[in-house]
Parts: C-alpha cells; sequence; structure tokens
C-alpha cells in the first residue's frame, strides 16, 4: 500500500524559540514536512518553497495579509495560537478563507487533526470558533436584509472598504491610494457610522453581504 505524500507545512513566527520548537513537534510527526521560517521570509518564499500548508501565527504575524498572499499562490493558510476573544482577527481570517483555527490551549492531536482537514480542502475549527463565526453571520445576515440593496457609500469609501477586506492597515491604504493616513482614517470612521457597524472587519463583511445580496436579485 503506498502512503500518502507528506503534508508540506511552512511555519511562520517572529519568535525563534517558540517557532524552532513546533517545527521539531511536527517533524517527529510521518505525515508532516516542516520548513520554518519567519513572518518576512515567507512572503517572499511561498512561490518557491511551494508548501503545502502555512503554519501562521496570529498573535505575532499579521495573517490576514498573510492569508491574502497566500491565496494569490494558491497556499493555504492555518492561524494558530487563536485567541477566541479577538473577533475581529477571526473574522478578518475567515473572510480571506483561512483554512483553519488552533487556539492556544489547543493539543497537537487538535493541530494535526487541522492540518489534515486543510491538506484536504477543508475547513477546521474548534466549536467555539464555530459559534462565533456562526453568530456573527447571522447578525451580518440580518443587517444587510434591513439595510436594502443599495451601500451609502461613497465611490472612495467603497474603494477603502475592499482594501479593508484585503487586510490592509489605514497606513497602506493611504499609501494604494496616494492620500494621507489621517484621510483614511476619517473615510473608515464615516463608514462605520454609516454601515452601523462598531468594527472594521464588519464593514467589510456588510459590504460583501450587500453585494452578493444584490447579484442574487439581479439574477
Amino acid at each position: 500500500m503506498v502512503s500518502a505524500p507528506a503534508i508540506r507545512v511552512m511555519i511562520v513566527s517572529d519568535v525563534r524559540l517558540y517557532r524552532e520548537g513546533l517545527a521539531r513537534a511536527l517533524a517527529a510527526q510521518p505525515e508532516v514536512e516542516v520548513a520554518a521560517n519567519m513572518a518576512e521570509e515567507v512572503l517572499l518564499q511561498l512561490r518557491s518553497s511551494q508548501p503545502d500548508i502555512v503554519l501562521a501565527d496570529s498573535v505575532i504575524v499579521r495573517t490576514t495579509e498573510l492569508a491574502a498572499r497566500a491565496a494569490d499562490s494558491g497556499v493555504r493558510v492555518v492561524a494558530f495560537a487563536v485567541a477566541e476573544e479577538d473577533e475581529e482577527e477571526v473574522l478578518a481570517c475567515a473572510r480571506l478563507g483561512v483554512a483553519g483555527f488552533v487556539e492556544r490551549n489547543a493539543t497537537m492531536e487538535e493541530l494535526l487533526t487541522t492540518l489534515r482537514t486543510a491538506s484536504q480542502g477543508e475547513v477546521h475549527c474548534s466549536p467555539k470558533i464555530a459559534r462565533l463565526l456562526l453568530r456573527r453571520v447571522a447578525a451580518l445576515t440580518a443587517r444587510c436584509s434591513q439595510g436594502g440593496e443599495n451601500l451609502p457609500l461613497t465611490r472612495r469609501q467603497q474603494d477603502i472598504v475592499a482594501l479593508i477586506e484585503r487586510g490592509l492597515s489605514n497606513k497602506e491604504i493611504a499609501n494604494r491610494l496616494g492620500i494621507e493616513v489621517a484621510t483614511v482614517k476619517n473615510h473608515v470612521h464615516y463608514v462605520l457610522r454609516k454601515l452601523r457597524v462598531n468594527r472594521r472587519g464588519e464593514a467589510a463583511a456588510v459590504a460583501r453581504g450587500t453585494s452578493r445580496l444584490r447579484i442574487l436579485r439581479q439574477t
């Protein structure tokens, strides 16, 4: 019987001791092949290294930016050391198609289960994270239904929401659009007020949900 090929995992964390310790633990598993890298390096090495999965330290690494870049390379991202209370990060990662979430207190077996699931093209997360995502989907669906088909946003504000959805910071948005950071902050402030949400991630989710609702109604 031919054994399945090893899952090629790239570990991304700026803490060397943490990164190397996790690499050794995973390397002891016959189903895993490990390449450990720092965050800055992995952004340049994704295409050349061709891992199956990037395992990103969500506490330190800008997981949303990494997920966006990995998606362009066809690489799945699993966020580890996730804090359930950090809803903004969890939601941002989910919108970008992260293939799994591993909480801070997860066991090695739970991590391996998530990697196996992700390698098969599926998504795995704990019941706590699943409840968080389902609760937010229900809230956003209700808000979109009440808000009608059209978003009350200017073209510039729509551009900013699209860049927020890609995980860009205010400074990065300012550089991309050629405007001041203070101007971006003002736009974000008015976007949150117009969409009646409290967080940047919620604004992007409302915009995406309303756009999809409009497309469905036109078909």
